[in-house]
């Protein structure tokens, strides 16, 4: 999945426990008001239900809820890029303008993205993380 996909999905469920959700909000609808017009009410609709659903889960303290839905909006936002790739560049400054600034500092980091490339012959090893990395070798 492409990395924006991913960091504004992340973003943008994250964004829906602030206080700017409603900027949040406002981003990802005009993203589809651009790519498909006649699912604007509909995708308003559901990010009002889904932050019901965000709001609950960080009251609960369930992180695997809050993960699942992010999944959710990658999967649609990769829809919308699948259909029009130019819509890359709407989605990064929807990202870069509207979500990330809405997050706290210690969320920031989660709605990144990382991409690695490794390429290895021979005897080579490569070890690659996102983040912490432990290895333990005998």
């Amino acid at each position: 999945m492409d990395p924006i996909v991913l960091a504004a999905g992340t973003a943008l469920v994250a964004a829906m426990a602030t206080d700017a959700w409603q900027a949040a909000r406002d981003g990802a609808v005009n993203l589809w008001r651009r790519a498909k017009p006649g699912e604007v009410q509909a995708v308003g609709a559901e990010l009002e239900s889904v932050r019901g659903q965000v709001l609950e889960a960080r009251a609960d303290g369930d992180e695997d809820t809050e993960r699942a839905l992010a999944g959710s909006w990658q999967i649609r936002l990769a829809a919308l890029l699948r259909a029009d790739p130019a819509m890359a560049v709407e989605i990064q400054r929807v990202l870069d303008e509207v979500l990330r600034p809405a997050l706290a500092t210690d969320e920031q980091g989660r709605a990144g993205s990382v991409v690695m490339e490794a390429k290895a012959s021979g005897q080579a090893r490569i070890y690659q993380a996102g983040r912490d990395q432990h290895i333990n070798e005998r």
